[in-house]
Formats: structure tokens, sequence, C-alpha cells
């Protein structure tokens, strides 16, 4: 029979189980176009659609935080119950977590400061002789290592290298348009100060509400089927549409 230590033990761990599947969610973002502290309290599009979701689908005990990229990235790999956005959907982070569903789906494009003429890129690899920013985790960065990019600046997040490109910190700077003309407008610059060289198609942004691959399957499936819903009622495209 098993002494009175093992059951104890067993005890714990049911408890523990179960304290993770009831668990409260924790909803975790950068400050971006798609989420921003307004009044203290975080909102913004992908917000909208992430709180929308869980309450379609009775999950009603959750909070809502913004951490630097890196660090919610790390949350939601190694945590229970996170649900993170705005996650590109790559290959390289299929396994790593469970997919609710795709908010947003834009191509990336290489900006420089305009009048720069040093500056060309005709095919992707020529851009690696010049100074690239990116974020700490994010799929541009693993895109472009993953290509033999090794001039790549690496920021908490992309006001610090929207800033960087502005000071002259770094030559290019790859972000989607809206998000560019977004921190144009947060910084009081002209968006027309920044062009294109070179558009990313081959690496578009497939945005995603995810949870971490320690979330129960059932809080997930529950997600999913109220995002399916959500998007199919018009209310993803309608939300994402809105300007900020």
């Amino acid at each position: 029979m098993p002494n009175r230590l093992t059951l104890c033990l067993c005890l714990l761990l049911a408890l523990f189980s179960l304290k993770s599947q009831a668990g409260a969610i924790e909803v975790v973002t950068e400050d971006s176009l798609y989420a921003y502290l307004r009044e203290d309290k975080v909102a913004g599009p992908g917000t909208q659609i992430a709180e929308e979701t869980l309450k379609g689908a009775a999950l009603n005990d959750y909070s809502v935080l913004l951490y630097p990229w890196a660090r919610a990235y790390e949350k939601a790999l190694h945590e229970p119950n996170v649900l993170i956005f705005p996650l590109d959907r790559t290959p390289a982070r299929e396994q790593s977590f469970k997919w609710v569903g795709e908010i947003l789906r834009v191509p990336s494009k290489l900006y420089k400061l305009r009048g720069d003429d040093s500056i060309a890129v005709k095919v992707l690899d020529d851009a690696k002789q010049y100074s690239i920013g990116v974020v700490r985790n994010d799929a541009k960065q693993i895109y472009l290592q993953q290509r033999g990019f090794t001039r790549l600046v690496v920021s908490a997040d992309n006001h610090d290298n929207f800033q960087k490109l502005l000071n002259h910190q770094i030559q290019l700077l790859p972000m989607p348009e809206n998000a560019a003309r977004l921190m144009s407008q947060d910084t009081h610059v002209d968006f027309n100060s920044l062009e294109e060289v070179y558009s990313l198609d081959e690496q578009p942004h497939r945005v995603y509400l995810a949870f971490s691959l320690s979330t129960p399957d059932d809080i997930v499936a529950k997600a999913q089927r109220a995002f399916e819903q959500l998007k199919a009622s018009g209310e993803v495209a309608r939300i994402m549409g809105e300007k900020r």
C-alpha cells in the first residue's frame, strides 16, 4: 500500500493540475498598433478581438498586460494559460504554440530615411550590407538570421527601432506600412520622410492570437470556436479596419 507521504504528494500534484487548468488567463502583448494604453487601460483592435474571443468562449477570468515583446514571448513559451498577440505564425513557431486564429495578414517592407541615396535594395540579399533594426524574438529577426543577415541591431520594441532609424543608428527598418504610419504619427514625423526600398512579400505578417503550449486543450478549443464565429460575422475585419 502507498505510504502517507506518497498519498500527500499525489494529492498535491492533482491539486496543482486542477489549479493550472482552472487558472485565470493572462493575455500578453506589446505596445503596438494592435494594443496600447488608453486612460490607464490596455486598448486597441487586437485587444478588443482577444477580449471578445474570450468572452464569446465564456472564459471571463482574464487580464490583459503590456510587456516588452521578448518578455511577453517568453511567458507564452513557458507558462500555462497565456494568450499572446500579435504573434506571427511561422514554420519555426508552429509546434511551440496553440493557434487560435488569424487577425490580419500584411506584407512587411524595408524602410530607409528618404534622401539617403547610398542605400539601394533590388533583391533581398542587397540589404545584407546595411544595418537593420529588429525586435528581439520577433519573426523578422528569425527570418533574416536564417537567411544569413549578420548586421542586425536588436531592440526591445518597435518604438526603439523607429527611433534608431530617425537617429541614423540603423539604415533599414522592416515593418508593415500600417505600423510605420503609426510610428510616424506617434513621433510626430512625416510618414513621407520614410522611403520603401523593398517589400518582403515572401514573408508576410500572418498575425495571430495564440495560446501557450501548456494551456489545456479544452480552453484552446473554446477560444478557437469563439474566434471562428467572430471572424465569420465580419467583426474581426471591421475591428482591424478601424483607425486608432
